[in-house]
């Protein structure tokens, strides 16, 4: 199985929390990525392509497993700060 993901990775649970609210009442996962994310990925909406098990750390490994595509998580604490994550595809 591969996944392909979108993130935005803030340093701050509240942020997350706060955009991740957002983004399930309608706001643009794209555009909020833009703005606020400090992942590189920000300058492509966050969008982080195909991986497959093993590529990221476990934690959002197994978040985008449970996540459906189109579903957009909770935020997810990894050692690089607090991601939500868009699952926009599985293969």
């Amino acid at each position: 199985m591969e996944w392909k993901a979108s993130h935005i990775l803030v340093g701050d649970r509240e942020l997350a929390l706060r955009l991740s609210r957002e983004i399930k009442q309608g706001a643009r996962f794209e555009d909020l990525a833009r703005r606020h994310s400090t992942c590189p990925s920000k300058s492509s909406g966050g969008d982080l392509g195909w991986f497959g098990p093993g590529k990221m750390v476990p934690a959002f490994e197994n978040a985008v497993k449970r996540l459906g595509v189109g579903s957009v998580s909770d935020p997810v604490n990894t050692q690089f700060g607090w991601h939500v994550i868009k699952v926009t595809g599985k293969r």
